[in-house]
């Protein structure tokens, strides 16, 4: 458990850096005022960007992080632990600008903080792991894309801080996926060789669902407001991947009176922590914001 959480949290920090990197870049891509523009496009000027494939090299250390923190915990426990990447976004935004972090940031980073610490020294409030039922994770995933469909479609009739946010939560159901895609990825590897995973539909649904989640993202930041996109992703990823891990992994879900209340105290820091990190001014893209109004 204790490598699983270091995994995490260095999984975090990478995904901070990258998205503080990828933002600029998706940024400068669109144009200053604009966040629509056609997804080949904005992904074609994105590769010829060095600031965004250094944010991409960040990205993919991240995801070899969260890959080997799911392999050694379940996605119940990996997860919730992604969402200290918005304060290591607001860290680097303030390293950045070379402001101080504001008392918000502060007030922020403890909620966060006492929110995982309540969910994981409660007994039974993370579920423990379990074997996949990949008949559940396909009812999952048949069950999330007309909603992720709705979600784009609306975010498509949609400008500025909306826009993102509905991206946002459409990257983050993708980011979920992904989560629990690598984790039968990495278990097939580990337990069946290359042969086997080669012909399992895991790593192709793991291509897919990150390729898409990746898109998405970049959308997102596109749209204009880092702050929105990030909290919207960083507080439907650990959600979704909760519910997963409940569903569809065979585990129990809290039961005790004791458990249920950690849940739910947790997920009030969580949330309170995120909104008031989410509206620091040390965030990448702040500035942009305040200099359009």
């Amino acid at each position: 458990m204790a490598w699983s959480a270091a995994f995490s949290v260095l999984a975090a920090l990478l995904f901070a850096a990258a998205a503080a990197l990828q933002y600029r870049a998706a940024r400068r891509a669109v144009g200053e005022g604009k966040g629509r523009v056609p997804a080949a496009r904005l992904i074609g000027a994105l590769l010829r960007d060095p600031v965004w494939l250094a944010g991409w090299g960040s990205n993919l250390a991240g995801f070899m992080s969260q890959a080997a923190a799911l392999h050694l915990g379940s996605t119940a426990l990996v997860q919730p632990l992604l969402v200290t990447q918005l304060a290591f976004t607001i860290l680097l935004g303030a390293a950045v600008t070379g402001r101080r972090p504001a008392r918000g940031d502060l007030v922020g980073g403890i909620a966060v903080t006492a929110g995982l610490a309540v969910l994981f020294t409660v007994p039974g409030a993370i579920p423990a792991q379990g074997e996949p039922s990949r008949p559940r994770l396909i009812l999952a995933g048949l069950a999330a894309v007309p909603f992720v469909l709705a979600l784009s479609r609306a975010a498509n009739l949609r400008r500025g801080t909306v826009r993102a946010v509905l991206l946002g939560v459409c990257s983050g159901l993708m980011f979920a996926a992904t989560a629990v895609l690598i984790k039968l990825t990495t278990a097939d590897l580990v337990e069946r060789g290359v042969g086997a995973t080669a012909l399992d539909w895991p790593g192709y649904a793991l291509a897919g669902s990150t390729l898409l989640g990746l898109v998405l993202e970049q959308k997102a930041f596109a749209a204009g407001s880092l702050p929105a996109a990030m909290t919207a992703m960083t507080m439907t990823n650990p959600v979704a991947s909760y519910v997963l891990a409940v569903f569809a992994f065979h585990t129990e879900p809290p039961h005790s009176p004791s458990a249920f209340a950690a849940v739910a105290l947790s997920a009030v820091l969580l949330t309170a922590g995120v909104t008031v990190l989410s509206h620091s001014q040390s965030a990448p893209g702040r500035a942009d914001e305040a200099a359009a109004t």
